[in-house]
């Protein structure tokens, strides 16, 4: 059963086979304005999917999902000075997508369930035992919290939405079909930005107003990837081959912002700064 859910799991997301990924560490440096990288790490470097990575309030770890042998996705903690792996889920089900919970009292995860149902289940930050947390809703690829009481969330519709679920209403909003597996909050601001797949060719990036019910096209870019931020500085960036793009809003242009070719990365397909731009880790595709 585990291996048919995973399986399945991936095979949604139109992965022929699972993807061989590897997680880089580096260190940011910023200098007249200027960033750039050092220290480059490889901290799974092995065969096998290691993905998803997020870091800790605290900078000092990351959490990120790991499929072993037994092709059980579970979520695991990098320990950044020590270099030592804790792993925090052993269950029956997989888990993907580890995200603080807005009072960062728990991590929140994509959980496939044992009879195929995919919702949001919560644990404690050194792990432990799991709890449904959002129980009303299913078929969930990817999420993100706007708030302690919403959560954007990547829903396997088909065609495949983006709605937000209001907690406290218990009320679900449509808001887009064919969105991108990225979606993020706008800083201290009601306000989010995602994608919206137009064709086989681009992707359209829009930012929408809860309060005016308002969504406006903020840029776009010819290619597909579906990989992007939003960095409280440096706004949107997103990943294309083995470069990290910033979209300068005032020319409209999107920049390098850092290259990782030398390292050997042909793709990047998700990537996430810590709280405090001083670090950044990379998952790239073998």
């Amino acid at each position: 059963m585990k291996v048919f859910l995973f399986s399945l799991f991936f095979s949604i997301y139109g992965f022929a086979q699972m993807p061989e990924t590897d997680i880089w560490l580096v260190k940011i440096e910023k200098k007249e304005g200027v960033y750039s990288y050092k220290n480059p790490l490889n901290i799974t470097n092995r065969k096998g999917y290691d993905n998803q990575p997020s870091f800790s309030l605290d900078n000092k770890s990351i959490y990120f999902v790991s499929v072993k042998e037994d092709n059980q996705a579970d979520i695991y903690n990098y320990n950044i000075s020590s270099k030592k792996l804790l792993r925090l889920t052993d269950t029956k089900t997989s888990e993907y997508s580890p995200t603080l919970t807005p009072d960062n009292k728990l991590i929140s995860t994509v959980t496939v369930e044992t009879d195929s149902a995919q919702r949001v289940w919560a644990f404690p930050l050194l792990g432990g035992q799991s709890d449904l947390l959002i129980p009303e809703i299913d078929s969930v690829g990817y999420f993100t919290w706007l708030n302690k009481d919403t959560i954007l969330y990547y829903k396997l519709t088909n065609p495949h939405s983006l709605r937000a679920w209001n907690i406290k209403a218990n009320k679900d909003v449509w808001i887009c079909d064919y969105p991108t597996r990225a979606f993020k909050k706008i800083g201290n601001t009601s306000q989010f930005i995602y994608g919206i797949k137009k064709d086989t060719t681009s992707v359209e990036f829009r930012i929408y107003n809860p309060i005016l019910r308002e969504s406006k096209v903020y840029s776009t870019y010819p290619s597909t990837n579906e990989d992007f931020i939003w960095h409280s500085e440096l706004g949107l960036i997103k990943s294309e081959k083995a470069d990290l793009l910033r979209y300068n809003s005032l020319t409209k242009t999107w920049d390098v912002l850092f290259s990782f070719s030398d390292l050997g990365i042909k793709k990047i397909t998700r990537f996430a700064f810590d709280y405090k731009t001083k670090q950044l880790v990379v998952v790239s595709n073998l």
